[in-house]
């Protein structure tokens, strides 16, 4: 008799199998491709692959086992160390991972058509990031919550070790500052969303502190009462213009930097328990929420797709991303696919809050596949959109050169006025997405009226993704700071000492607010998109000498086939970054930056060949014994 879960994995399996086929028009190709298909498709292969790659990997590759003590229940300090509910860590894991990646990537680079990015993201999602977050979440829960640069150094050796240290300190720096410009450039004069982003701060303190002073383990009470504050926050803001609360949250690019600086600091040195997870908690339901409201606009709307499947543009020469397809898409739509940036969160703050192992399998593999599914919900939201106003509001071209394209715009005055602002010439995937979301939340029954409030709602949503990114990278290059640091004096690595603690996150927030306030970091972003994917490169190669240590090389291709194809990916991107950037250094305004743009690409790359030529060589000796490590130990 066939198992009641069975059954459901054979009909998911049935719909899956279906709505990819309509999705990817095999069934009915003569026809327009409504987004319900993708949705549907993306919905079922998630689950599936949870229930069954996933539980997979949990058994029979790291042999997951609740009878070890991890490092929150080992190292209890109530600051850094903390035993954490699997809900209230899902919710930081996901707010921590879930940042700028799986919302602007997909938009930027439906350039290239609906279906490649669509594609990307399943096939990335399931076999490269879910696997990629796990397997680094494991490795350093059972090594005490040991950082990624920590790993390297332990079980591939000390050039690893170095190489991996300063390539991670700098692409998080990096990542930090393009984060927070996009909050900066979200929140810029900007009340409404400002006054929102403000508030889930003392909501957060009022919910960590009820959560573990006042009714400690009550979580689904505080959960409640956080949710109804949030949403009188998220109504109140509407109310803020034109009162004289207006001025202290209507503020300047320059101002704003500092205080999301501050912001960064101070969500650094305070222990984990009282602002940075329950606020990141609070955010995860603000963002599930939306996405689910969204998907829900999805199926009871049920838009055409309008994005060509393939565009013109897959071969290079687009207006929006200069590249091909291979390899400028798969750099582009970084998170929501595989990002390297989430094996710092995976071996930062999370693993250091795990309260048992058989979380990490939630947590690690099925945070992953969430943000998957929102990133497809993207890739819908900017689909769905006229082509030509599509690129219309992604470049700063005009109507006729876009219409010598055959992208002709058709309806951006229209939007505009719909949503009271001129959303043409604003590139950045930004404004195209809170349109796109702005349309399928008006197509809800009752909404039509309210298409400005959730074209400001949306924005502001993006804002409250990408900071809590924010936050908690900043603690993690905290980490990684003072691991570096307490090799050249001692006392900077205890993470119990508050002199290095304060100083160490001075010194990363001055860093990316820095960056930020230059401006320069526009020229950043393309090299961010290439040494994050080379950081997940990294991280699988971390991830393939732990599983060859225990003995399992025959589940080493879990690990090894991604991180071969992020490798090879990605030092192409490096390759044609470089001499896009030396190209453009020919400009003499603009020399010294491109200059600098291209060496650093290029150290990245060398950095990241000599991490896998030194992970190579350790990978010989461990397969012919010359070495001999075990990974499981308690």
């Amino acid at each position: 008799m066939i198992k009641p879960s069975h059954a459901i994995t054979v009909a998911l399996a049935c719909a899956f199998a279906f709505s990819f086929g309509v999705a990817t028009k095999v069934i009915s190709p003569a026809e327009t491709v409504n987004a319900l298909w993708l949705i549907v498709a993306a919905g079922c292969f998630f689950v599936i692959i949870y229930r069954l790659y996933g539980a997979f990997i949990a058994t029979r590759v790291l042999a997951l086992d609740d009878r070890r003590k991890t490092p929150a229940l080992k190292f209890n300090d109530g600051k850094d160390y903390h035993p954490t509910h699997r809900l209230v860590l899902f919710g930081h894991h996901f707010a921590a991972i879930a940042g700028a990646g799986p919302l602007i990537g997909p938009v930027l680079a439906a350039q290239f058509g609906y279906l490649p990015g669509f594609l990307w993201i399943l096939i990335g999602a399931a076999f490269g990031g879910a696997v990629h977050d796990m397997v680094i979440l494991a490795a350093s829960v059972r090594r005490d919550g040991s950082s990624l640069a920590g790993m390297a150094r332990r079980e591939v050796g000390p050039v690893a070790g170095l190489t991996a240290a300063i390539a991670i300190l700098f692409i998080i720096i990096v990542a930090l500052a393009g984060l927070g410009l996009a909050v900066v450039n979200a929140l810029y004069r900007s009340p409404w969303g400002t006054f929102t982003i403000f508030t889930t701060i003392p909501i957060a303190l009022f919910m960590g502190l009820y959560l573990y002073r006042v009714r400690p383990g009550r979580v689904i009470e505080v959960s409640v009462i956080g949710v109804a504050l949030l949403l009188a926050a998220v109504i109140a803001g509407g109310y803020v213009k034109g009162t004289s609360l207006e001025p202290f949250f209507s503020l300047e690019r320059s101002t704003l930097i500092w205080v999301l600086a501050s912001y960064g600091f101070v969500a650094s040195v305070l222990p984990v328990w009282m602002l940075l997870c329950p606020r990141d908690y609070l955010s995860t339901y603000m963002k599930i929420g939306t996405v689910l409201l969204l998907a829900a606009g999805v199926i009871f709307m049920a838009p055409e797709i309008h994005m060509p499947a393939v565009t013109r543009f897959a071969s290079g020469g687009g207006p929006v991303i200069p590249g091909s397809i291979f390899p400028f898409m798969f750099i582009t739509i970084a998170c929501g696919a595989i990002s390297g940036f989430h094996s710092l969160i995976s071996s930062g703050t999370t693993p250091k809050m795990i309260e048992r192992e058989s979380d990490i399998m939630p947590i690690g593999f099925g945070a992953m596949l969430c943000e998957g599914f929102v990133a497809v919900i993207a890739v819908v939201a900017a689909t769905v959109l006229i082509p030509g106003d599509y690129f219309a509001i992604n470049t700063t071209l005009g109507a006729d050169v876009l219409a010598s394209l055959g992208f002709a715009p058709q309806n951006i005055a229209e939007l505009s006025r719909t949503v009271g602002t001129d959303v043409a010439g604003r590139p950045g995937g930004a404004v195209s997405l809170a349109v796109g979301m702005a349309y399928i939340f008006s197509g809800l029954p009752g909404m039509n009226s309210l298409m400005p409030y959730w074209y400001n709602f949306a924005l502001m949503f993006e804002a409250l993704f990408i900071l809590t990114t924010v936050d908690t990278g900043t603690r993690v290059a905290r980490f990684i700071l003072q691991e570096f640091g307490g090799r050249l004096y001692r006392p900077l690595g205890r993470l119990d000492w508050m002199p290095g603690v304060v100083v160490t996150s001075g010194l990363v927030v001055v860093s990316w607010g820095l960056l930020i306030s230059s401006g320069s970091i526009a020229t950043i972003w393309p090299m961010f998109g290439v040494a994050n994917q080379l950081l997940a490169a990294l991280a699988l190669c971390v991830g393939t000498t732990v599983i060859l240590k225990t003995s399992k090389v025959r589940y080493v291709w879990i690990t090894l086939v991604p991180m071969i194809f992020m490798f090879v990916m990605t030092l192409t991107a490096s390759w044609k970054l470089f001499w896009i950037f030396t190209a453009a250094a020919e400009n003499p305004a603009q020399a010294f930056t491109y200059r600098l743009d291209a060496a650093l690409v290029a150290a990245m790359a060398l950095l990241a060949v000599v991490v896998v030529g030194d992970s190579a060589l350790k990978w010989y000796r461990t397969l012919f014994g010359l070495t001999q490590v075990v990974l499981d130990t308690d």
